[in-house]
């Protein structure tokens, strides 16, 4: 087993694993930069390393020589930054260090977005259609004509990384070119790549993803699935598990598939399988992120598997200690997304100083955050401030119970998106259970009268609070008591 390890990222995830590692016995090194001084992992961790500048997390060459220079035996890449990068993985196994992941042979296949598809279907899964290849800034007039030959609705989607970042619907044709520059500008400013690729979108959708589990044995497990289908700018801000949208029957046909694609790509350690779903219930292959995801949360608390723990386990070679009759799943989980982003001003992010943080408690509620009272949310991230993920033994429970949380969660200081989620929870689509990626585009549309009484009243309220603390002083006085001198004679003797 490692003895040192480098968590070569920051925030939530950074704080998650330096936990894990504690109770593993393992040595954690975190790395930071100035403007992320105060966030808690900085804190947590037994040693730290400051870095020039935010883009020294996405830089090989500086991480692996602080690796190097503080004799580290691991790097955990978290997610995003070099956690799909092969040529980081490569340079890792060069200076004997492991790398806390899938293989550079297995990330570097998988990084291929249009490959994995054909390789797919040539096993005979279904897949999402697509362009035979992808474009680069200069071949516009190809990408149009491979949109036109797939048939709008269309989307555009980066052939680097994921979370989202580059993807754009387009309708029609006409606004093809806004979309694709849109989407250039960034995938170059995330990837430092333009390369798009076309795929056809199915509307309304559902998006499901199965964690898979594998050892260097060639042994597999799945998790179950999840549904990330509340979409905010191409990234999930709520996902549950298990997925609504499937039958018991597709669901059992679903994970099997899944299980095939895990083994045809020959994943190790970590992976997500990802599909999409029609109204149908048909699902379509979409591709595989070889990472822990942010919605790892989810598979954990419904089968009480720490899976940071098991990445260490089986990169250090260790063999999977479950079997897939193992894994029980049980009850209901849903986990929301906290941004640092205001919903009234196009969720324009919102860096800046958290006066106070109150975190929800109570049963089967579990908070990952690298805030605390006066932390700072800093401006060169993705605005990610916390993940709320609750269990309850269905979902009904399950809903009221997050319901409950994000209400108890305060965080002062910055706009956040807790509105938002709190009025999803509140959708009576949501609540059914009868909701797909179009869920926040329809809220969008909906205009509602406003509970004048109310306003008037909480208006009320705040205007009396606001009154007194204006006009109350702070005059100390001393009580008459205390004149007596009984305090300073208390202890002696008669």
């Amino acid at each position: 087993m490692f003895t040192k390890l480098l968590i070569a990222n920051r925030g939530e995830i950074a704080v998650r694993i330096i936990r894990t590692c504690r109770e593993m016995g393992i040595h954690t090194v975190a790395v930071y930069e100035a403007s992320d001084r105060s966030s808690l992992h900085v804190r947590l961790a037994d040693e730290c390393v400051a870095l020039p500048g935010p883009q020294s997390y996405m830089e090989p060459e500086t991480i692996l020589a602080i690796a190097q220079q503080y004799g580290v035996d691991a790097i955990h890449p978290g997610y995003g930054y070099l956690a799909e990068d092969a040529g980081f993985i490569r340079a890792c196994d060069a200076a004997g260090i492991a790398f806390i992941g899938p293989p550079a042979e297995v990330v570097e296949t998988l990084r291929d977005k249009i490959g994995a598809l054909e390789k797919a279907r040539a096993a005979g899964i279904p897949t999402v259609v697509h362009s035979p290849r992808s474009f680069a800034e200069d071949e516009f007039d190809a990408l149009r004509e491979a949109a036109a030959e797939i048939g709008y609705p269309v989307v555009l989607k980066s052939c680097r990384g994921g979370r989202g970042r580059g993807e754009r619907v387009v309708a029609d044709a006409l606004h093809l070119a806004e979309a694709v520059r849109r989407a250039q500008v960034e995938t170059q400013a995330v990837y430092g790549n333009k390369q798009l690729y076309v795929e056809r979108a199915i509307l309304p959708a559902h998006q499901v993803g199965v964690q898979i589990v594998a050892d260097r044995q060639g042994n597999l497990i799945h998790l179950g699935e999840r549904e990330g289908s509340v979409v905010q700018s191409n990234q999930k801000i709520i996902e549950e598990e298990p997925a609504l949208c499937l039958t018991p029957q597709r669901r059992e046909e679903l994970l099997a598939t899944a299980m095939r694609l895990a083994q045809l790509f020959k994943v190790e350690n970590l992976a997500t399988v990802e599909f999409l779903v029609d109204d149908a219930g048909r699902f379509y292959f979409s591709e595989i992120k070889s990472r822990i995801q942010i919605a790892h949360t989810l598979a954990e608390i419904v089968s009480r598997i720490d899976l940071v723990r098991e990445q260490i386990r089986l990169e250090a070679g260790e063999p999977l200690a479950y079997r897939q009759e193992d894994v029980v799943r049980r009850g209901h989980a849903i986990m929301c997304r906290v941004q640092a982003e205001d919903p009234l001003n196009r969720y324009l992010p919102t860096p800046g100083r958290l006066r106070q943080v109150r975190l929800p408690g109570g049963a089967e509620v579990r908070v990952d955050t690298y805030v605390y009272s006066g932390a700072d949310v800093p401006p060169h991230y993705d605005p990610l401030v916390a993940k709320v993920t609750v269990w309850a033994a269905d979902r009904p429970a399950a809903v009221t119970r997050m319901r409950r949380a994000l209400e108890d969660l305060g965080l002062t200081g910055t706009p956040t998106n807790l509105p938002l989620l709190v009025r999803v929870l509140r959708d009576p689509a949501f609540v059914a259970g009868r909701y797909s990626t179009d869920l926040l585009s329809r809220l969008s549309a909906e205009v509602t009268e406003p509970d004048y009484e109310r306003v008037r009243r909480d208006l009320a309220a705040a205007v009396a609070v606001l009154y007194t603390r204006r006009r109350e002083s702070f005059n100390p006085q001393s009580p008459d008591v205390w004149a007596t001198g009984w305090h300073r004679s208390s202890r002696q003797l008669g």
